[in-house]
């Protein structure tokens, strides 16, 4: 579904089985599912709108389980009836994604408070917060990628990304001004 004109392009959905032993072959489907921005219709089916980086990653990821000695099945199907229930469900996946990352940014935010209350203006301090932000920004990344309807939460992720930049360019400017002075 296109969030311009309102049309599905389909979804591809994964109808897989895990052996329940290890249980850590579940988990890793799951993760690995999580990661991919599915939702889960029922346990063990889950879906993706249909597009060829989705249908590669789906496809590896049967691969696997096969070789979890599982079963899974990869469907190329369009929604006959529930459709805006399941892109609901899509949405409301993402915003959930979105809302993460607002508080990952307001952690950032956090850390980069207590730089100033320790009076910690180092260089090594600025590269770990710059690593943190770099972070976010690929999490950001991904998850609008990923947003292929257009969920509410993005702009909310996007304004808290642009504080943290901002913070993170005002603590630069502090690190370079007492590196200044110190010499």
């Amino acid at each position: 579904m296109s969030s311009v004109t309102g049309e599905s392009s389909g979804w591809l959905v994964l109808i897989y089985r895990v052996p329940s032993e290890p249980t850590r072959l579940r988990a890793a489907v799951w993760r690995r599912l999580k990661s991919l921005g599915a939702i889960y219709l029922q346990n063990s089916a889950a879906a993706l709108p249909v597009s060829v980086t989705a249908e590669r990653a789906l496809r590896k990821l049967r691969s696997e389980i096969l070789d979890m000695s599982g079963t899974a099945v990869l469907l190329s199907c369009a929604v006959l009836a529930g459709e805006q229930e399941v892109v609901a469900a899509f949405q409301a996946a993402r915003d959930d994604e979105y809302e993460e990352i607002v508080d990952k940014c307001e952690d950032f935010l956090g850390q980069v408070r207590k730089e100033y209350v320790a009076e910690h203006f180092t260089y090594a301090e600025l590269e770990e917060n710059e690593v943190d932000l770099v972070k976010l920004r690929n999490w950001l990344a991904k998850v609008t990628e990923r947003d292929v309807f257009g969920s509410s939460g993005r702009q909310a992720a996007e304004q808290g990304l642009a504080v943290c930049e901002q913070t993170l360019e005002e603590y630069a400017a502090r690190v370079y001004a007492e590196e200044a002075e110190s010499r």
